[in-house]
């Protein structure tokens, strides 16, 4: 259990340290922006960038994985919709950014550096199958759900934005120039290498202090009924339905059914927040759901990481 400790700790101690320098120091939400840009386009990118590169591509062919993995998100996604829409009285934009917290983990700024610390190189092939396709749906589903729910765009607006947000997300870019990569075997300087390869090690530290920092700032309106609700599909069923798929579509590895677990069980994103403030609806609420979702699964997440460690996560839940 030490061990564990030891893990997970370190994580939630940046989150905390960011927060409690949120609250302390009255420093204007402006001062995050060049902090946010650096995490986004430059630390985060070059993270999945080296993974994939250094992992042997034919990694990457696993249908089964992918439909498994994002059939379970879109699932959550589907039930957090269902609780938004029946509490919120048919309010569709509403209920998409609910649909948002119950499903989008925040599998950038805390998924690839938790999975690597607990599992080593053998994580790093299921994290960008991850995050790239939970990404490709949920960024796809929401502006065209905003669409339907006249909020600012029409439907025809709505699919271009989706498909723009795909072309151009850093994270998508760059999951597909390292495949590639990988695909070539090509080997980059040894400067710009160790270029990367220092981006990549400031990606985690910088990503959880800014999430505790950007958590801090965020205005708390009561806590809405949904929102307990919503945590528990985030941190309960869904990575319980990851599991429950990988096991129908399966069989896979220990490693890749435990990194897919634990991306599953990461807290709703700060992805949530920004969009709920993008398309100005149920803002104060998805604040709130990112925090009391980061702040129950310091119980939750350090569980899985517990099952994980011990090897007594099942890979498979039906034989």
């Amino acid at each position: 259990m030490l061990d564990v400790l030891n893990l997970a700790l370190p994580f939630f101690g940046l989150i905390l340290i960011g927060f409690v320098a949120g609250k302390l120091r009255q420093i204007p939400d402006t001062g995050l922006a060049w902090m946010s840009w650096f995490i986004i386009y430059a630390a985060l990118p070059a993270l999945f960038y080296r993974l994939l590169a250094k992992t042997p591509f034919d990694q990457f062919a696993q249908p089964r994985f992918i439909v498994a993995t994002t059939l379970a998100t879109f699932s959550a996604f589907c039930l957090a919709f269902a609780i938004g829409y029946a509490m919120r009285r048919g309010h569709v934009a509403e209920a998409t950014i609910a649909g948002l917290a119950g499903s989008f983990g925040n599998i950038g700024y805390m998924g690839p550096g938790l999975a690597l610390s607990t599992l080593g190189p053998d994580a790093a092939a299921p994290v960008a199958l991850i995050n790239c396709f939970d990404t490709l749906l949920l960024f796809s589903l929401t502006p065209l759900l905003m669409a339907v729910a006249g909020a600012r765009k029409s439907l025809g607006a709505a699919i271009r934005e989706a498909a723009w947000r795909i072309m151009t997300h850093p994270f998508l870019l760059a999951t597909g120039l390292g495949a590639l990569s990988a695909a070539l075997h090509l080997e980059l300087p040894v400067a710009l290498d160790r270029l990367l390869q220092f981006l990549q090690n400031a990606a985690a530290p910088c990503a959880l202090f800014t999430l505790g920092v950007v958590v801090a700032l965020r205005p708390l309106a009561r806590m809405p009924w949904e929102v307990p609700f919503l945590a528990t599909v985030k941190l309960a069923f869904h990575p319980a339905m990851v599991l429950l798929l990988m096991s129908l579509l399966g069989p896979f590895t220990a490693a890749w059914t435990s990194t897919a677990v634990l991306m599953a069980a990461l807290p709703p994103a700060l992805n949530v927040f920004i969009l709920a403030q993008h398309y100005d609806s149920w803002v104060a609420q998805a604040s709130g759901s990112v925090l009391f979702g980061t702040l129950i699964s310091v119980v939750t997440l350090t569980a899985v990481l517990w099952m994980v460690q011990t090897q007594s996560l099942p890979v498979q839940v039906i034989h």
